[in-house]
């Protein structure tokens, strides 16, 4: 696959204010949906997705949990500073070993008011967990990077009960409001599990239990993934050569058990939410690394789906390829990283239908969405925005077929 030209001005439109939704609703379940299937759009409400996917369906969700990422600290003089936890540095790049880590920890940051933080200055809180209070400091490591080490005076206690504690929730910057007490539980999944995300994987929020229950009775399965979503996610485009948009690495976590399925699996292969595509794509190319010989790395880079090749390995190939690897390796999950970046021109090799939100004007995910459906994204939304659906993380759902 050549790297096709892209105007990104064919992939704007006009979203007006009031159709941002900036509060979730009540029951997860009753947000609008909007099926697209070979051109033609059907309405429906989110409870009804059992009764629109086939029984040999099989449904793969991100398991990723956010984490409460904005951390607020006091210097004496009064002046308040904001450390937003970006990706972890040591004494583990891998995001399941800091979080439970009960030892000092380096992390890369955004710090809001850094000029205020003086360079040989540690900033202290003090945090209540389980009826004791905890001292939680912050230093500088690289006041260029922002890479900031956080200790603590208690190693009974892991740096994410920390971060629990004190930690708000790292809502959209587009929602342009503080965070609730309620956005704790509600930019959540009802299946979060693996913390580490400072965003939610949002097309998950609509699933409910009742939801599931529905698609289990209907025999449809299911498997789960974790890509840890970064901040990156609300990046604008800012380049005229699309290509050239700087994606953030993301981490992501895969079990045996996983690709397994999808491997045995003949049926349609539904993502939930564009973590879930990019993790899956992301998943064939390590494939077609391992069968091309390329070393044994999961790292994806941006364009690694792009470029000139004489052949490509089916989707059977290229999950046999990781089995094979790990049980070469004595593994039971595939660890790796990912900046895949998905759009037009790109064809699609694990996934055959897709639930996912509305998205911004011109942003990485409507040109994942243009990819998928073609040029027919610009239909789909406008009849969103006609039908009075409502965009954005806690906005209404969609369900696109290839």
């Amino acid at each position: 696959m050549e790297i096709p030209s892209i105007d990104l001005k064919e992939y704007e439109y006009t979203l007006p204010e009031d159709r941002i939704a900036k509060f979730p609703l009540e029951k997860r379940d009753s947000s609008q949906l909007l099926e697209y299937r070979k051109g033609t759009i059907q309405h429906h409400h989110f409870f009804n997705l059992p009764d629109l996917l086939n029984s040999d369906s099989l449904l793969v969700y991100n398991n990723t949990k956010v984490i409460p990422a904005r951390l607020i600290f006091q210097r004496q003089t009064g002046a308040r500073i904001e450390v937003f936890l970006l990706q972890p540095l040591a004494p583990s790049r891998i995001m399941s070993e800091i979080m439970t880590s009960k030892k000092p920890v380096v992390w890369e940051t955004m710090i809001g008011n850094l000029k205020k933080w003086k360079e040989e200055e540690t900033l202290q809180g003090i945090i209540q967990i389980d009826a004791q209070e905890v001292i939680l400091s912050a230093r500088l490591v690289n006041r260029d990077l922002m890479q900031v080490e956080f200790s603590w005076n208690d190693s009974e206690i892991a740096f994410v009960d920390l971060v629990e504690a004190c930690g708000e929730t790292p809502l959209p910057p587009y929602l342009n409001r503080k965070a609730e007490e309620n956005d704790k539980s509600r930019y959540q999944t009802v299946y979060s599990e693996k913390e580490g995300a400072v965003a939610a994987p949002t097309a998950g929020l609509h699933f409910t239990e009742e939801v599931f229950d529905a698609l289990r009775k209907k025999g449809i399965q299911e498997a789960a993934l974790t890509l840890h979503v970064s901040a990156g996610t609300f990046q604008p485009i800012k380049v005229k050569a699309v290509e050239e948009h700087p994606m953030h690495s993301e981490q992501l976590e895969i079990k045996r058990e996983t690709i397994e399925k999808l491997l045995l699996h003949s049926g349609k292969v539904v993502a939930v939410g564009t973590t879930s595509v990019r993790t899956l794509e992301s998943m064939y190319w390590y494939g077609v690394q391992l069968i091309e010989n390329r070393g044994n790395r999961f790292e994806i880079e941006k364009l690694a789906p792009y470029g000139s090749r004489a052949y490509l390995p089916t989707r059977k190939e290229a999950l046999q390829a990781i089995l094979k690897e790990m049980e070469q390796s004595n593994s039971d999950t595939l660890f790796g990283t990912t900046s895949i970046f998905i759009f037009p021109g790109y064809k699609f090799q694990l996934v055959d239908g897709l639930i996912t939100n509305f998205h911004q004007p011109g942003s990485t995910l409507v040109l994942l969405i243009a990819a998928l459906v073609g040029e027919d994204w610009k239909k789909i939304y406008q009849e969103a925005l006609d039908s009075d659906y409502r965009f954005l993380s806690y906005g209404d759902s969609s369900l696109l077929w290839i």
